[in-house]
C-alpha cells in the first residue's frame, strides 16, 4: 500500500491532477488514439493488402470472376497428299487455303503440288498466299506478285526468267508431292513451251 500511496502522491505532484482525473484523461486519450488510428491504414497492413492492376488498394469487395479461357483455334491438320489427277484451273482455285479442311495446292508448268506443309507461306496471310490455288508459272519466272501474271503462259519470257522458273520447279519437286495436272485450259504448259489445247464446248 505504501508504494501505491507514494505513486499517487508523485502523480498529483507532477501533473497537478488527482489520480481519478489522471486515469480518466489517460483512458480518453487511448480511445481517441484508437479512433484516429482506425481512420488511417497501418503501413504494415498496407503492405499486406492486394493491389489492383490500376495501382489502387483492393477493397473488401469480392474479387472479379476469373476470365474464362478462350478456346484456342486448332491449326488445320496436315493430311497425307491425295492424288487428284486431272484438275481444271477453276477447280484448282478451291484449294487456295480458304477452306482449312482442304489441302493447299498450286501449279507450276501445269503440274499441281500439295504445299499444305508450308501453309505459313502459301496459306491465308502468308507472303505467297497469292499463288495458292493458282497456276503460278509466269509469276514465279518473273518474281512477280501481280495477279495478272498468275497463269501458265510462258510466251515472251527470257532465258534467265525460264531458268528461274526451272529452279522453282526443281524446288517444288524436291519438297512437295505432285498430286495432279492442269487440264482444259486454253494455254497448257508442257516442258517449258506453251501449247494450245483443244477448246471444249
Amino acid at each position: 500500500m505504501g508504494l501505491y500511496a507514494t505513486a499517487m502522491e508523485t502523480m498529483e505532484a507532477y501533473t497537478g491532477l488527482s489520480p481519478a482525473a489522471f486515469f480518466t484523461i489517460a483512458a480518453v486519450m487511448v480511445v481517441v488514439y484508437k479512433i484516429v488510428c482506425s481512420m488511417f491504414v497501418d503501413p504494415e497492413e498496407f503492405d499486406k493488402k492486394p493491389i489492383n492492376a490500376s495501382g489502387s488498394i483492393a477493397t473488401n469487395q469480392p474479387p472479379p470472376p476469373e476470365p474464362q479461357p478462350q478456346p484456342q483455334p486448332q491449326p488445320p491438320t496436315i493430311q497425307e497428299p491425295v492424288q487428284l489427277g486431272d484438275v481444271t484451273e477453276e477447280e484448282l482455285r478451291a484449294y487456295d487455303g480458304s477452306d482449312p479442311n482442304k489441302p493447299l495446292l498450286m501449279a507450276i508448268k501445269g503440274k499441281i503440288y500439295d504445299v499444305s506443309r508450308s501453309r505459313m507461306f502459301y496459306g491465308p496471310g502468308g507472303p505467297y498466299a497469292l499463288f495458292a490455288g493458282r497456276e503460278a508459272s509466269r509469276a514465279l519466272a518473273l518474281m512477280s506478285f501481280d495477279p495478272r501474271d498468275l497463269n501458265g503462259n510462258l510466251e515472251g519470257l527470257s532465258e534467265p526468267e525460264l531458268e528461274v522458273l526451272q529452279d522453282w520447279e526443281y524446288k517444288f519437286m524436291e519438297k512437295y508431292v505432285k498430286v495432279g495436272q492442269l487440264v482444259g485450259t486454253d494455254q497448257a504448259v508442257n516442258g517449258g513451251e506453251v501449247q494450245e489445247s483443244e477448246k471444249h464446248d
